[in-house]
């Protein structure tokens, strides 16, 4: 008999420490094997000054002092996929710790789009080798003595993934909170059909299962949230309870996308995050540059 998703990993609980991103709304994740030193982390954030094209490391070396504080191996430093509104600070914290910079082996999809967007060079290869490791649909994989699960969950880009560890979670952008419904699925490559069979796929698992969020935009709750539960979701959440159909579920986001302005690190965050987290080449003055195309999101 064909063992299903949760039964396929072992039910270890993974030690899980939060890290906010004020500016960027965004949650960074420490995920911890309780076993052993070994740890991963998810969703990494370099802090971008746009209007003076500075870099600030301050969030990833929290993470950073974290881990050296406690002690902690890094395996990983996986991206849930490439994010459109912060900078990944993979390539920094690989540069401090070590570990393999992880993403979803459709990554080649995501960069042949925006090559063409920026207009990048016969030399910039649209096969993800600017990663360490890339991860294919249902792969398993360690922490430590953590089992896990890469599971393709597509709609919001093409290389969303959602990494299910012991009885943990890590969505990405595909769901929120209850309150604040789903991610949005009018980027190149995205798809609201594709967005609603993921989360069905997510909402699939054990009921208990923890679900780590990447986002807290939802202005109506005083507190930050970032954990809700497979259940939680199912029953409560505003766009895709268990009690909306696919089509009204594609009638209303491809709707609401439609009234979304871009989001605000859009344009440096897709240059550098398809890169892993590193600057395109400096010039011969030494300095990187980050393009603008003109029109390219009307």
């Amino acid at each position: 008999m064909t063992k299903s998703l949760s039964e396929s990993i072992n039910q270890l609980a993974p030690e899980v420490a939060e890290f906010f991103d004020e500016d960027t709304h965004t949650f960074s994740y420490v995920v911890c094997d309780p076993t052993s030193s070994s740890c991963a982390i998810i969703d990494s954030v370099w802090n971008l000054d746009y209007a003076s094209g500075g870099l600030n490391s301050y969030s990833a070396d929290n993470i950073i002092g974290y881990i050296e504080s406690n002690d902690l191996d890094v395996e990983w430093i996986i991206e849930t996929h490439v994010h459109a509104d912060h900078v990944s600070a993979a390539s920094y914290i690989k540069n401090a710790l070590g570990g393999k910079i992880a993403i979803s082996a459709e990554i080649s999809v995501v960069q042949e789009t925006f090559a063409k967007v920026f207009n990048e060079d016969k030399d910039f290869p649209c096969d993800g080798s600017q990663f360490d490791y890339l991860f294919e649909d249902n792969e398993a994989y360690k922490i430590g003595n953590l089992e896990a699960i890469a599971l393709h969950t597509p709609g919001h880009t093409p290389a969303c993934m959602t990494h299910l560890i012991g009885d943990a979670a890590f969505v990405g952008d595909t769901i929120f909170m209850p309150l604040g419904g789903t991610a949005r699925a009018d980027f190149p490559g995205g798809s609201a059909n594709h967005l609603y069979d993921s989360i069905q796929k997510i909402l699939s698992l054990p009921g208990e299962t923890r679900l780590f969020m990447c986002h807290d935009y939802s202005p109506e709750r005083p507190d930050l949230a970032f954990e809700s539960s497979v259940i939680e979701e199912s029953e409560f959440n505003i766009h895709v309870n268990s009690k909306v159909a696919k089509n009204k579920f594609v009638e209303m986001r491809e709707a609401r996308d439609q009234t979304l302005d871009m989001p605000r690190y859009i344009l440096p965050s897709l240059q550098i995050n398809m890169r892993a987290g590193h600057l395109p080449d400096p010039e011969d003055n030494g300095l990187s540059y980050l393009k603008i195309p003109i029109n390219a999101f009307k």
